[in-house]
């Protein structure tokens, strides 16, 4: 359905558009080669997609959550995987840019105008085997070192690590005086003691590549230590920063993989003349449903998060609980519009020729992906019932803003 945005919404949409179809021709060839997409990097770098959520201070393109999220979804309706990968840069720059605008961070500035200029592409790298990744823990160990830290270890779902330059990851360091902390580190996905392994052959999202990424003895310096905190705490900067990005950026992408199939159902519809069919005008009406649903609760969390209302009112389950409610309602409904489209398309949602089962195989990853149906589950329950599931670590008080610096 129709939705209303703003000016700079449709000016980023309009960006999104000029490559959008693109990607849907090439998404077949790289889901059926379990290839890369290389080549929509260089379109998305000529857009100047890739920096979208930078700073306009810094050479961005400067846009707020509000902003990124139609264009995730825009570009998910026609490649997913490309969607999925390039989320993994978009959404940590988004994050850092919100910081520097408050703190004015030197290093984080550099950081950023690396990126503008094209000398970086991000990747996040925080899952492990047998972990729920809710960044409180980690198996990825690491070592006091002079200068830093010597980490070791294995992540899996590596996305966007096949053309990412540099990735934020984290490792459990056994304190002598603190005891366990998880570190948020920075690393360059160049350096010798970082090793990409060819693990990747899913059901769907085979495009992204994500691999696995193994530690040998990696040293960190002490500078890219991004952030520390006691593990099995609620941690309020990883609250404010990944948990209130990626879980709505994660709803974007797979929310639009729907959107892609419904416009795809229903061109089959016209083709088919079966537009004043009650059938096919009941799924399409519950699929519509579903999408709204889901966008609503998206627009409601871009349009709080963030806030100095939020930060006063909401503790931090609160934020993660609602903000695992956005990714949980848009991943499910999701896959239940694939689910309500079969009874339009038919027997074409089985083909292998055509679009409807490669996007029903990438939709099936948003169910996994964190946070996982139980733990937003448990999340929601808890916040509901006034229970607590973990101590806190650090404040959601506003620090004061800073000033943008020209660039």
């Amino acid at each position: 359905m129709k939705q209303l945005l703003t000016a700079r919404q449709k000016r980023f949409l309009a960006l999104a558009d000029g490559v959008v179809e693109t990607f849907r021709d090439r998404a077949a060839a790289h889901d059926a080669t379990n290839s890369f997409p290389f080549e929509n990097y260089d379109d998305l770098r000529a857009t100047g997609l890739l920096n979208l959520s930078i700073p306009e201070a810094l050479g961005g393109l400067g846009a707020t959550q509000a902003e990124v999220i139609p264009v995730l979804e825009r570009l998910a309706s026609g490649d997913g995987a490309t969607a999925l990968a390039v989320n993994m840069h978009i959404t940590p720059l988004g994050q850092w840019a919100g910081v520097w605008r408050r703190t004015g961070n030197p290093r984080l500035e550099h950081l950023l105008r690396e990126a503008a200029a094209g000398n970086l592409i991000w990747a996040a790298v925080t899952s492990e085997y047998g972990s729920p990744n809710l960044m409180s823990d980690a198996r990825t160990k690491a070592e006091r070192v002079e200068g830093g830290f010597r980490i070791t270890g294995r992540k899996n779902f590596g996305t966007n690590t096949a053309i990412a330059t540099h990735a934020s990851t984290t490792a459990r360091y056994e304190d002598p005086e603190k005891g366990p902390q998880l570190l948020m580190l920075r690393i360059s996905l160049k350096d010798p003691r970082v090793t990409i392994h060819q693990t990747w052959n899913m059901l769907g999202m085979r495009a992204t590549q994500s691999n696995d990424l193994e530690f040998s003895e990696l040293f960190v310096p002490d500078e890219d230590v991004v952030h520390s905190f006691p593990v099995g705490h609620l941690d309020a900067t990883v609250t404010e920063t990944v948990f209130g990005w990626s879980q709505p950026a994660f709803a974007a992408v797979y929310l639009g993989i729907a959107v892609g199939a419904l416009d795809w159902a229903k061109q089959q519809v016209r083709r088919r003349g079966l537009v004043e069919d009650p059938r096919a005008q009941d799924a399409i009406a519950d699929a519509e449903i579903l999408i709204e649903t889901a966008r609503a609760l998206l627009h409601r969390h871009a349009a709080q998060f963030g806030t100095d209302q939020m930060y006063e009112e909401f503790g931090l389950q609160e934020i993660v609980a609602q903000s695992a409610l956005v990714k949980h309602v848009a991943t499910k409904n999701a896959v239940a519009v694939f689910t309500r489209l079969v009874d339009v398309v038919g027997g074409a949602a089985y083909v292998r020729s055509l679009p409807f089962e490669r996007t029903w195989r990438d939709v099936q990853a948003g169910l996994f992906m964190p946070v996982s149906d139980f733990a937003a589950h448990e999340f929601i329950a808890a916040s509901s019932l006034g229970l607590t599931l973990a101590p806190t670590h650090g404040s959601l008080r506003r620090e004061p803003v800073a000033e943008e610096v020209t660039a």
